[in-house]
């Protein structure tokens, strides 16, 4: 079983509906904002980081329209220097490539190495979007479901307030 068909036979295992929508290649939020026209999901942009010393990675899910550089990042989550991780950590720890980044790809993350953190506005979204794994589709789900999912996973997660 691939990962797409992973990610879906969970998401059917949860219950958790969605809508699927595939398009061409978005591995940019501004790439990707051409196909989400009409679309009344919040967009999300995901970042996944590493620490100075490499034994810790944090996924940070923003409001696709939040500008923050890693700077602000690193202070806004106090976990020390940080840098983006490598292609190679981001197939170890979430089974993606750079321009894949999603949640989804916290069903690979077997130990639950991967600290979430989520961005307190996307709590006000009725629905979410994120990449299935893979930069070529975009999945919406509602809020609820999404945090049944991150439940699911088992991996540590918080709400930030990003201003």
């Amino acid at each position: 079983m691939n990962g797409s068909e992973k990610l879906y036979q969970l998401l059917d295992d949860l219950n958790v509906s969605f809508e699927y929508l595939e398009h061409p290649e978005a591995p940019t939020i501004e790439i990707a904002r051409q196909y989400w026209k009409g679309h009344d999901a919040k967009h999300c942009k995901n970042l996944f980081f590493r620490n100075h010393k490499g034994n810790r990675h944090y996924l940070v899910i923003l409001d696709c329209d939040c500008d923050m550089d890693i700077h602000g990042i690193e202070k806004m989550l106090n976990q020390g220097k940080l840098s983006f991780a490598s292609e190679q950590r981001m197939m170890k720890y979430l089974g993606v490539t750079p321009g894949s980044v999603s949640p989804f790809g916290l069903i690979n993350d077997h130990e639950n190495h991967v600290h979430v953190f989520l961005d307190k506005n996307l709590q006000q979204a009725q629905r979410l979007s994120f990449h299935p794994c893979v930069n070529t589709a975009s999945l919406m789900i509602s809020k609820d479901d999404f945090i049944r999912f991150i439940d699911h996973t088992e991996n540590r997660y918080e709400w930030i307030g990003v201003y």
